[in-house]
């Protein structure tokens, strides 16, 4: 991979759907983003059906991509652009069945390169290690440069890295990686458009 990799954006796990899109509107007018996620930590429909119509414009008026976590039959009743499934092969083939070609399907592989390369051949469009750095993903083990290095070389799929990604990560990471996934690590700070510009200053360092 020669290009630079792309900002994919994490939502935090709770959210006022009154006020958030102006904080992610904010990101998405002064830096390019390629896709956001909506990862809500409730499991109540009504919550994440406001959150995903509050989202959807804001998204959408940007061309940015905005897929859900998990919530396959969420994702087409609200009109996302597909779905990002945080366990890893687990229902790769059914999504991408009822998507069909045009929507996204995301998988989280933790540190399994076989994880990835069946989710893979079972239609994902991109897979997603981590966390690379002191993220709390998975079982806590952490997704080794190797990993994204040898995906590089070896398959095209596009690979994302997430989790606990600070400036000496990403700079080591950007050769190989296709995405980076940032969160917490912009979301808990005082000034999140500030901290998204310093990541990307890495990106691009890498």
């Amino acid at each position: 991979m020669t290009e630079q990799p792309q900002t994919y954006l994490i939502t935090p796990p709770s959210l006022d759907p009154d006020t958030f899109p102006d904080q992610l509107a904010r990101l998405l007018d002064a830096t390019p983003v390629a896709c956001v996620r909506l990862a809500l930590a409730t499991r109540d429909e009504d919550d994440i059906s406001r959150a995903a119509d509050a989202l959807r414009l804001t998204c959408h008026d940007r061309d940015v991509c905005l897929v859900v976590s998990d919530h396959l039959l969420l994702s087409q009743k609200l009109g996302l652009d597909g779905v990002h499934l945080s366990a890893g092969t687990r229902g790769v083939r059914d999504a991408r069945k009822a998507l069909g070609i045009e929507g996204i399907v995301g998988s989280f592989c933790g540190t399994s390169r076989h994880d990835g390369m069946t989710a893979g051949e079972a239609g994902a469009d991109y897979i997603s290690f981590g966390p690379v750095g002191g993220g709390g993903l998975g079982d806590g083990a952490l997704a080794e440069i190797e990993i994204f290095e040898w995906w590089s070389q070896m398959i095209e799929l596009p690979v994302v890295a997430e989790g606990g990604l600070g400036p000496a990560e990403i700079r080591a990471l950007a050769p190989y990686a296709d995405f980076f996934a940032f969160g917490e690590e912009v979301w808990s700070t005082e000034d999140p458009l500030a901290a998204l510009k310093s990541l990307r200053v890495a990106m691009a360092d890498g």
